[in-house]
């Protein structure tokens, strides 16, 4: 009996459970690129044209691999609009009703299959570390979920960075020496770059054609598109990158967007690379003395700990995640996080980044863009879907929990035990960003001061019921509490004014 197999824009690798469950002697492989997927946010150019790429690519390899692929650009003489509409098109097309498909990331697409009129046969998506299953028994019962309790059974699990039952050098987690400031010069010539094929100019053209008005540049475009390319992207970095990666992975400077961070997420996210053989390139370049343990162990871990662990908690509490709102929070998302035209030097460049390359790193989304939001109250359902939009390696399973829970604290204290807050000292300690900004961020309240240092204190004082009893955050109190009463008022007043502003 002929079946379809339901390959997504996520799955692009043969080992993926629905692909193995096929037979290319009679099964067909179903591929479409749909205008809900491209459209249900306004996507970022740079990565619906790395999907669509990646997508017609992959579909050329499963050819030459002996797969019929029944495939539906999104520029075909008949398009569909739904990964449901291309499957019962398909079924229509080859006389059949069956269907295997991997289990896709995001709930709506888990729905639509769930509802779709045909026989589907839903594998569980197995290229993650831990499955649902294990997620789950490791979370029952716990009063916290936190991540490093996790992350260790991961080590333990896969044997990473282990000897025998113990972590190398005798610890789990080496953080504390990954916080160096902004070095003077960088030394990395950054991600690999790769020329467009007439596959991938074919797509650019669709591209700038269909979704021109979305924000972001398109160009110039430089992803890896095939899991060749991939893996050659992730040589370069375990050589060029991954030493200097640790000491300073929370640094962020001026025209400089890379540093030493490996622009490996998209390619990940997506199927073209598998997190295990990441980390074993990794390991191996710690075994054989070209990268210290302070940077092998946290790449590692942001990849078998947080992004093992996010996906954990996103299916875990529910399709009704992304709505979580316990802060209460329900400003709206301020027209500079698409424009990028705001006097905080930070955010500017952040935003000018993000358009440019779909693609920030995680302190410039957590620290700037998230902790602004957070401190200014802005809802955190519109946070949520601006990052849904505007990154290449974006994807609701992963991008949620880290915005919802880690970034906003909206989900009460669910993956992070504190919210992610803090004024412009931080900012300033961690970048080059302050010193030409329109703000001072050494003044702290009066002409000038950074909204920064302003929010920061407004945030605590009007959530002072939920956090003054957080042992993290008591000290911050303390100092609230020891400020002068009419510098308290004069603060609250100025910051109140500001947020005024953003309408």
């Amino acid at each position: 009996m002929v079946r379809l197999i339901l390959v997504l824009g996520d799955q692009l690798t043969d080992t993926v459970a629905a692909l193995r469950e096929g037979d290319p002697a009679t099964d067909i492989v179903v591929m479409a690129e749909v205008s809900e997927e491209a459209g249900y946010v306004p996507h970022h150019p740079k990565k619906i044209a790395f999907c669509f790429a990646a997508m017609r690519h992959f579909a050329d390899e499963l050819r030459g691999a002996g797969w019929q692929v029944d495939y539906t650009a999104l520029d075909a003489d008949a398009p569909v609009a739904s990964i449901a509409e291309a499957l019962i098109a398909a079924s229509e097309r080859h006389g059949t009703t069956e269907a295997v498909a991997t289990r896709p990331g995001e709930w709506r697409l888990i729905a639509a299959l769930d509802e779709l009129p045909l026989s589907v046969t839903v594998l569980e998506d197995d290229r993650f570390v831990a499955s649902h299953a294990e997620f789950d028994a490791w979370a029952e019962g716990r009063k916290e979920l936190r991540m490093e309790w996790f992350y260790r059974e991961m080590r333990r699990k896969t044997g990473l960075l282990m000897d025998g039952d113990k972590p190398v050098e005798g610890k789990w987690n080496f953080d504390h020496d990954n916080r160096k400031p902004a070095p003077g010069e960088v030394d990395f010539s950054g991600p690999m770059r790769f020329t467009p094929d007439d596959i991938t100019e074919a797509v650019l053209s669709l591209v700038a054609d269909r979704f021109g008005e979305n924000f972001g540049e398109l160009q110039p475009f430089w992803f890896a598109v095939t899991r060749a390319e991939a893996r050659r992207a992730l040589a370069h970095f375990i050589k060029g990158g991954l030493p200097k990666f640790g000491d300073y992975q929370d640094a962020m400077l001026v025209d400089e967007r890379f540093l030493w961070h490996s622009i490996l997420s998209m390619y990940l996210n997506a199927g073209l690379l598998d997190p295990i053989e990441i980390c074993e390139a990794a390991e191996a370049a710690y075994r054989e003395g070209h990268a210290p343990i302070n940077a092998v162990e946290g790449f590692i871990r942001q990849i078998i700990g947080w992004r093992e662990y996010m996906r954990g908690i996103y299916f875990r509490e529910g399709p009704d995640y992304v709505r979580r709102n316990v802060l209460g929070h329900d400003r709206k998302l301020p027209d500079f996080f698409w424009t990028g035209e705001t006097g905080m030097r930070c955010i500017s460049q952040a935003v000018a980044q993000t358009r440019d390359e779909a693609y920030a790193h995680h302190i410039q989304r957590l620290m700037v863009t998230g902790n602004f939001a957070l401190l200014a109250g802005i809802d955190p359902f519109e946070v949520h879907e601006w990052y849904l939009a505007v990154y290449a390696d974006a994807y609701e399973w992963v991008e949620a929990p880290n915005v919802i829970g880690m970034s906003q604290f909206a989900d009460g204290g669910i993956v992070g035990s504190k919210p992610y807050v803090s004024s412009g000292n931080y900012i300033d300690r961690m970048s080059n960003y302050c010193g030409e900004c329109a703000y001072s961020v050494k003044t702290k309240l009066g002409e000038g001061a950074c909204p920064f240092n302003l929010l920061y204190w407004h945030f605590l004082n009007r959530h002072r019921d939920r956090f003054a009893k957080n042992p993290r955050m008591a000290n911050m109190y303390r100092t609230w509490d020891r400020m002068d009463e009419g510098r308290r008022a004069q603060i609250l007043e100025e910051a109140s004014a500001y947020l005024d502003t953003l309408g």
